[in-house]
């Protein structure tokens, strides 16, 4: 068993990202804005309508095969 081998990992960086967030109060749903490519979104929780927004995510490596 290895309970003890990941405990001197580093922690993942994180950073201020720009995000899809939905507007209804109660929904959950959220995506980055890099990983989707309409300017409206709707969420894929609930259907309604989301807003731009910003949060304190970790760190992706941008995808070098994306145009």
């Amino acid at each position: 068993m290895y309970y003890y081998g990941k405990r001197n990992q580093e922690p993942l960086a994180q950073e201020q990202t720009e995000v899809w967030e939905c507007t209804v109060e109660d929904c959950k749903g959220w995506m980055r804005k890099d990983c989707s490519y309409d300017n409206h979104q709707k969420c894929p929780l609930c259907g309604n309508y989301m807003k731009a927004g910003e949060r304190l995510i970790n760190k992706i490596p941008l995808n070098p095969h994306r145009r």
